[in-house]
């Protein structure tokens, strides 16, 4: 596996180290140890895979709030998109910034997500299938999301989107909610109340 990693800290582009003969080629695509050597969380705790029938269909930005953060490695196994990751600690030097890359078929390409950090893809071709690695179980009250077209977030698109869900088009502005998600995913314990004690 060849990793390089983004300008985001922790998160990584993933190629495949091919070794070619007669028949085609073999390539590891997961590999505990490797991802370990590199900083990052090896756990799978769920794997998912999404077909979208358009190009066009636009998934995100979905998220979980910490204790239940996810990891996520992505691939595309059929047509292609274009993935886009935002990076949501507010420690971070790079808070609010992204990154994209293009993840085909044909390029084999993933991109590991850490934890904290928003996630979408929009389709770039008809039929495209998307298979993803998850380190956390689904859990529905972590779970947050925010506007793929937020002027905040400032991001780009190749396509007019065409297709998403009601819940992807729901999720609240930045502005609305900034105060709260930097809190949750702060890495911080909350200060105690005036007058408690342990």
């Amino acid at each position: 596996m060849i990793f390089t990693e983004t300008e985001l800290r922790g998160a990584f582009v993933i190629d495949l180290e091919r070794r070619e003969d007669s028949r085609g080629y073999f390539a590891r695509a997961f590999c505990q140890h490797e991802l370990a050597d590199h900083g990052l969380k090896p756990v799978i705790a769920q794997a998912n895979v999404a077909f979208n029938n358009v190009a066009g269909t636009l998934r995100g930005m979905h998220f979980q709030y910490p204790p239940k953060a996810e990891t996520k490695l992505v691939r595309c196994t059929r047509g292609g998109v274009f993935d886009t990751i935002v990076d949501l600690r507010p420690e971070s030097p790079t808070y609010l910034g992204h990154v994209s890359v293009e993840l085909t078929a044909d390029n084999h390409r993933a991109i590991y997500v850490p934890e904290r950090f928003g996630h979408a893809y929009q389709v770039l071709e008809d039929d495209t299938e998307t298979s993803y690695q998850v380190g956390e179980f689904y859990t529905p009250e972590a779970e947050g999301g925010l506007r793929y077209d937020d002027p905040l977030l400032d991001l780009t698109w190749p396509l007019p989107v065409t297709e998403m869900s009601d819940k992807d088009a729901s999720w609240p502005l930045l502005a609305e909610v900034e105060p709260e998600l930097r809190r949750r995913m702060s890495l911080e314990p909350e200060p105690e109340p005036a007058g408690t004690s342990r």
